[in-house]
């Protein structure tokens, strides 16, 4: 079941706000970790950096794969979640609560509307 409230991209991230409309929290779905299997590793991105919509800016390791994650929107990561260096497993337990990755305050918070509430990305995940 996909929650509502939050935002989603086709690329399996979700994107929450947090307490700023500038700031967002971002994650990756239950879907995608589902898809991934057991996280082992997660690479995050460094605070202050600067990232453009779609740029590769984190990395989640699993039993299975490694697989990119990429800014959902344009701006400053301001926080990252560094627990998840100790214990990378909350990707897979609490993908929308403790597994969440970053925190970015956007360039421009318009970017928003291009995202997918969730009855679009349970469309997305069905058709996979």
């Amino acid at each position: 079941m996909v929650p509502e409230g939050l935002q989603y991209t086709a690329e399996h991230e979700w994107i929450a706000s947090a307490g700023d409309d500038d700031v967002v929290r971002v994650g990756i779905t239950d879907f995608a970790q589902e898809q991934l299997g057991d996280v082992v590793f997660v690479q995050l991105p460094t605070v202050g950096d600067t990232v453009a919509s779609g740029d590769s800016i984190a990395e989640v390791e699993s039993t299975k794969s490694v697989s990119e994650i990429y800014a959902p929107l344009a701006g400053e990561i301001t926080a990252v979640n560094s627990d998840l260096g100790d214990t990378p497993e909350q990707v897979n337990s609490d993908p929308y609560g403790s597994g969440w990755m970053f925190e970015l305050r956007l360039s421009d918070a318009g970017e928003r509307s291009d995202l997918l509430d969730a009855e679009a990305y349970q469309a997305v995940v069905d058709g996979a």
